[in-house]
């Protein structure tokens, strides 16, 4: 993880003089968006902290080694649940919460609780019925 560490921790040093110049260039009249380039540049600094933490725990992936070799990598990458429908109802939730900031505040407490619910399901679902460990 040793480059993607340094590509975020580089866009600390990029995107903090690009805020410094946006500011000059709208002569510091238009903060929303000198704040922004600043949270992405801070931003961009804790992914590359992790990044870096992270590589250093976990020792050299087979990508990182110039001498690895394909077979290396493979494997299981991870654990997905292609039958789940709770990432579908959460997404849902998010547009209904979206949807109430636009045409009316009550919608966005029904999308509230729907998004609970989505939630619970969806960190409960290996726990109960067909899936469960």
């Amino acid at each position: 993880m040793k480059i993607e560490s340094w590509l975020f921790g580089a866009g600390v040093f990029f995107f903090v003089p690009v805020a410094i110049a946006y500011g000059f260039l709208t002569e510091w009249s238009e903060w929303v968006g000198v704040l922004g380039i600043l949270l992405v540049g801070g931003l961009a600094g804790m992914i590359g902290a992790y990044l870096g933490f992270t590589g250093k725990r976990i020792g050299m992936r087979p990508e990182d080694r110039p001498d690895a070799e394909i077979h290396e990598g493979a494997g299981e990458q991870g654990h997905f649940s292609p039958w789940s429908w709770w990432p579908l109802v959460l997404g849902l939730a998010c547009a209904g919460g979206f949807l109430g900031l636009a045409i009316g505040f009550w919608v966005t407490y029904v999308a509230g609780g729907l998004a609970v619910v989505a939630l619970v399901g969806w960190v409960f679902e290996y726990s109960r019925g067909d899936h469960a460990h």
